[in-house]
């Protein structure tokens, strides 16, 4: 008789926004006052920039025609030569050096970042920040990293507790050594990024460990402030240490077309083995690549009018993240994040709950958030609103919630 895996069994209810999908849908089918407005779920709203969209329909027209047709791909990590060496250029412009067979183009940052556990044992102690993105806990309970889960949190995990006291960004563990551990920056629910400073710290400490850094950096490109890293590989000693995922999702505005990469340094070796060969060994079984059309539309992103254009549909969702930032305070409301990401960090009046906070939202003001606690336990007590809305209802969903406070 077959069985299944065990571990699934200890997860708690659903994933996090399938739950508020549920909520959102029984509270719709009261019929409510107001049309919602969905600033809750981190999926954009404005459509590809054109230079994608063109070097897609020439992609689209090249396997149209038997000279230029192309099946499988073939080339280094399941990745084309013209967005490999165009990923390695845009680490060059910024002071980065990577081998272009240090990139693993991909399906998307989440997909890597759950996956990245099959080259890791199962005995590898692992450290989150807390409150996180729900993948990194969720991915490692499955594979059976986590322990159990007490009811607040996981029995084996090293929960790195980020809140308004030390800015969001964790301090080094001081008693369990974690050999993995999650960094994500500009942080996903809070919106902080961090310094060179706290990054170089957490270098050393992983350095002299023999621990790995998993690091985030899907929202790099929403990074205003001078001075803030985009990329782990700025910080010295990084490559010995490090794995760094990005994406073109929230980037370009691929949610639904699906293409990320992530970077493994050649010097990165653990029990003296290449992580880099392991991680090329885990993707040439498991993985078939991104097709040749996203891969074209990805690279299109790196060009100078697709950097333009981007960088245009960037600056609106940042406004939009201004709008709700500043309309949030003037409600008397302490605010975070919306600087460097597309994500603003609120916490809840009155001491009520994040979920209770999330009902009050949803049905006075008819505006879907996310609940901080679904992040983790130092989750509780915010709320998460994203700036990937319209532009008019983002205003307006900020007014309402004004007005029922």
């Amino acid at each position: 008789m077959a069985h299944i895996n065990q571990n699934f069994l200890k997860l708690p209810g659903g994933y996090l926004f399938p739950e508020i999908g549920r909520r959102v849908q029984a509270f719709s089918a009261q019929n409510p006052p107001k049309p919602l407005i969905r600033l809750g779920i981190g999926d954009v709203t404005q459509p590809l920039a054109p230079a994608v969209i063109d070097a897609m329909g020439k992609a689209v027209e090249e396997m149209g025609r038997k000279d230029t047709f192309r099946g499988y791909c073939e080339e280094i990590c399941c990745a084309y030569d013209f967005l490999r060496f165009a990923i390695q250029d845009s680490y060059k412009a910024n002071g980065v050096l990577i081998a272009d067979d240090e990139i693993f183009v991909s399906d998307g940052a989440k997909s890597d970042c759950g996956s990245i556990g099959d080259i890791f044992g199962l005995d590898n102690v692992v450290a989150v920040c807390d409150p996180v993105y729900p993948v990194y806990v969720d991915t490692n309970a499955m594979a059976g990293r986590a322990g159990e889960y007490d009811g607040e949190k996981w029995t084996e995990l090293v929960y790195l507790s980020c809140t308004a006291e030390n800015g969001f960004f964790p301090a080094l563990p001081k008693e369990k050594i974690p050999d993995l551990i999650y960094i994500c920056s500009p942080n996903n629910p809070t919106g902080a990024a961090a310094t060179k400073e706290q990054l170089q710290a957490w270098v050393d400490y992983a350095n002299a460990h023999g621990s790995v850094i998993l690091y985030d950096s899907a929202y790099e490109a929403f990074i205003t402030e001078p001075g803030i890293p985009h990329s782990i590989f700025e910080i010295g000693g990084a490559k010995t240490c490090a794995i760094e995922f990005r994406s073109f999702s929230k980037t370009a505005g691929f949610t639904g077309t699906r293409c990320a990469y992530t970077v493994i340094p050649k010097e990165l070796v653990r029990d003296g083995v290449s992580l880099n060969a392991l991680w090329n060994r885990r993707q040439g079984s498991k993985f078939n690549g991104v097709s040749y059309i996203v891969q074209r539309a990805a690279e299109a992103t790196f060009t100078q009018e697709g950097q333009k254009q981007i960088k245009e549909t960037i600056g609106f969702y940042l406004n939009n993240a201004k709008v709700i930032k500043d309309g949030l305070r003037r409600a008397g409301l302490t605010v975070y994040g919306g600087v460097n990401a597309p994500y603003i960090w609120v916490k809840t009046p009155d001491g009520i709950s994040s979920w209770e906070f999330f009902d009050v939202l949803l049905k006075k003001a008819c505006v879907v958030t996310t609940p901080g606690a679904g992040f983790g336990p130092s989750g509780e007590g915010y709320v998460r609103l994203t700036a990937f809305g319209e532009a008019e209802a983002t205003a307006e969903a900020i007014d309402r919630i004004r007005e029922v406070l």
